[in-house]
């Protein structure tokens, strides 16, 4: 995916940037997000030729062209007015999954009627607390969601200083005064500032609750989902659940106790508590935890093929990605998800054949060297047996 993050940049105002690429604190959780992935290297075996590649997969009962799903990533009409619609009808043409989040600038609703995607997943913050998650389980089910997403690691908002430098509050609206203050950015934007002026509703919150007091995103941090809430959101959901958030064995056997049917390795980009591990550094333990009882899959840090081939080798079921595919949403819309989408199964394609492998089950069987002195190769040496990895 050359130089997406680059041409990006170039598209948006620095606000709006600075919204999908911060993270929290110092953000060296981001960072070593994505340098973990680069201490984790191949033996490449060499004359070896396959035939055909096969990325697809199974997963929760769907069924992938790759593993590989957008991640939840609010705000997305603030990138470009296709919004959430345009990622979920991407997702739907290269047959990958699609995790819908609550902060969505557009309602699930007209996400699920215009993105075309047959299989989305939808996460759940408790907006006005119960009540007001109840009525929103309510409606994705209605709307023909097949999976619950529930996110734990969002008790209080992170400190992002990117954004508080910019005097943005959450959600984002199309005001005079903030306008006024980004200006200087915006003007050279031309071409953001008329997709925002032809939708200024896209800065807004699309999943407003209806007679729930405080039922907007004021009351993200009211009520925060905890673990009794998984048994609560059981009783009232038919489908899949998905607890999405942690980087501990100990969280991991807590989720499969709990009862959840899959674990999603995550610490929310790093936009959440700063100096968290990485998630590839994370993931091979929980995976050895797991057992295999329920899907593992990595959120954090991915931006190639070859990283999903890295994640997979260490026993993900699947990936989720999020600026990435926000990269490609801010240069061409849906045009530029699927763009990204293409490119990064392209890439694995290629990995697995580099490798000598013709499907996911052999990756799993690849082996990985850590040969970096970074801060996951100290971890992982120090406090982790890598499933996989020597």
């Amino acid at each position: 995916m050359p130089h997406a993050r680059e041409w990006a940049q170039r598209r948006l105002p620095r606000p709006v940037f600075d919204v999908v690429e911060g993270a929290a604190e110092r953000e060296v959780t981001e960072r070593r997000n994505r340098s973990a992935f680069e201490a984790l290297t191949w033996q490449q075996p060499v004359g070896v030729q396959v035939g055909a590649v096969d990325t697809g997969t199974e997963l929760l009962g769907q069924r992938l062209s790759a593993p590989l799903l957008t991640a939840p990533c609010g705000l997305a009409g603030a990138v470009h007015p296709d919004a959430e619609p345009g990622v979920f009808a991407a997702a739907a043409a290269t047959g990958v999954g699609a995790v819908l989040s609550t902060t969505a600038t557009r309602s699930l609703e007209q996400v699920a009627a215009r993105g075309g995607h047959r299989d989305g997943w939808f996460q759940c913050y408790f907006l006005g607390g119960r009540s007001g998650a109840e009525q929103l389980l309510e409606r994705a089910a209605g709307a023909g969601y097949r999976t619950l997403v529930l996110t734990l690691d969002t008790p209080v908002p992170g400190i992002r200083y990117r954004d508080a430098g910019h005097g943005l509050t959450l959600p984002m609206a199309y005001r005079v005064p903030t306008m006024a203050r980004l200006a200087p950015q915006v003007l050279t934007r031309p071409h953001w500032l008329a997709g925002v002026a032809r939708r200024p509703s896209t800065l807004g919150m699309g999943n407003g609750l209806h007679g729930v007091a405080g039922g907007g995103l004021d009351r993200l941090f009211a009520e925060v989902p905890t673990w009794a809430d998984l048994a609560w959101a059981r009783e009232r959901w038919s489908g899949p659940i998905v607890v999405k958030g942690l980087t501990r064995v100990e969280d991991a056997r807590r989720a499969l106790a709990e009862g959840a049917d899959a674990i999603a390795v995550s610490n929310h980009g790093g936009r959440q508590l700063d100096g968290q591990p990485a998630t590839i550094a994370a993931l091979p333990a929980i995976v050895d935890a797991v057992a295999g009882d329920v899907p593992v899959l990595l959120d954090g840090g991915v931006r190639s093929g070859a990283d999903i081939a890295r994640a997979i080798a260490l026993g993900a079921s699947a990936v989720m990605v999020g600026r990435a595919y926000l990269y490609g949403l801010a240069i061409a819309g849906e045009a530029g998800v699927r763009r990204v989408l293409e490119l990064l199964i392209h890439e694995l394609t290629q990995t697995m054949r580099l490798l000598g492998i013709a499907d996911l089950d052999a990756l799993r069987q690849v082996e990985l060297n850590v040969t970096s002195a970074s801060s996951f190769a100290a971890k992982a040496s120090a406090e982790v047996t890598l499933r996989g990895v020597r």
